[in-house]
């Protein structure tokens, strides 16, 4: 399984890096840090990265998310 991972103006999120629509590559995906959102390059859904849910269509399933933590400038990951 493949992982974006995100920083939203200093807070750190990990999601499933295949949109739920049609498994498109969402960490290439245009990001925006300041609503914490990307945007799947294939068909253009949005998602919260806080959540794994889309905002937009066409997809509707949210993807899974990862609690992440920071120690000494080392992201780790929760990937159970």
């Amino acid at each position: 399984m493949k992982i974006g991972v995100f920083n939203c103006e200093g807070t750190i999120y990990a999601i499933e890096d295949r949109c739920s629509h049609d498994d498109g590559p969402l960490a290439e995906g245009e990001f925006d840090p300041a609503t914490c959102t990307v945007i799947c390059p294939r068909h253009g859904s949005i998602f919260d990265l806080t959540t794994g849910r889309p905002k937009t269509l066409p997809a509707f399933k949210p993807v899974k998310t990862f609690p992440t933590a920071v120690e000494n400038d080392t992201v780790t990951l929760e990937v159970a």
